[in-house]
């Protein structure tokens, strides 16, 4: 019997591993304070394993529904993406279909096997409870049995899509928990990385100012965060 085949580890990527150490809530207050809109995706959208961060550079999947497709033609589609997708990136896809499952088991086997970090679509998903045993990050509005066979296509990889409110374009940065998922323009990735990682640092010292009895609002006013 041989052994279990291990994931490939993704790319390092020294700005996806600061940025998985922060979290969406201070990255949005971040953004916010920057003068950023329109970046934060539709609460909806979920994750099925909300211990679990999610971090790294975007590449992007948009497809449409097709009734008559042929179960061939979009199986082959299909696997086309699952191996172009690329290692080290978070794939976020527009199906642009509320009706049929966008990611199931051997898909996310499959990109987890190639060094994908993970996972967000605004659709749906199935094949949960395999997922949930995988441990592969994925984020999806809902799930259900049915699949892409015969009834989608992917129309456009590495491309810029649109999710809710917020262009989304390659090379962009995605990073989400449980409380959703924030997007962040790739050239200003570094900057807001900084600035999170600095509002870390404030908040705990807010905290333990707190706990150690001090006043909230001179908390506030002598740190300049809450």
């Amino acid at each position: 019997m041989t052994d279990a085949v291990r994931p490939a580890p993704a790319p390092d990527d020294p700005l996806a591993t600061r940025l998985e150490r922060c979290y969406s809530g201070v990255v949005h207050d971040v953004m916010r304070d920057m003068g950023f809109s329109h970046f934060t995706l539709p609460p909806e959208i979920r994750p099925i394993l909300p211990e679990k961060r999610l971090a790294g550079p975007i590449y992007t999947l948009r497809g449409h529904i097709e009734p008559t497709a042929d179960p061939h033609e979009t199986l082959l589609a299909w696997t086309g993406f699952l191996s172009e997708a690329r290692p080290g990136h978070v794939v976020l896809s527009q199906p642009n279909d509320r009706t049929i499952a966008h990611m199931g088991e051997l898909s996310a086997e499959t990109l987890q096997l190639r060094g994908i970090r993970g996972y967000v679509t605004d659709g749906g998903c199935r094949d949960v409870e395999f997922l949930l045993k995988l441990g592969f990050p994925v984020f999806c509005r809902y799930f259900t049995p049915r699949d892409v066979v015969g009834l989608w296509m992917p129309d456009g990889q590495d491309v810029p899509i649109r999710i809710g409110t917020v262009t989304v374009r390659p090379g962009d940065y995605a990073c989400g928990d449980r409380d959703g998922v924030c997007i962040i323009p790739g050239e200003h990735v570094e900057e807001v990385i900084d600035k999170a990682e600095s509002a870390i640092t404030t908040e705990n010292k807010v905290r333990t100012a707190i706990l150690q009895g001090t006043d909230p609002r001179e908390a506030y006013l002598k740190y300049g965060k809450f």
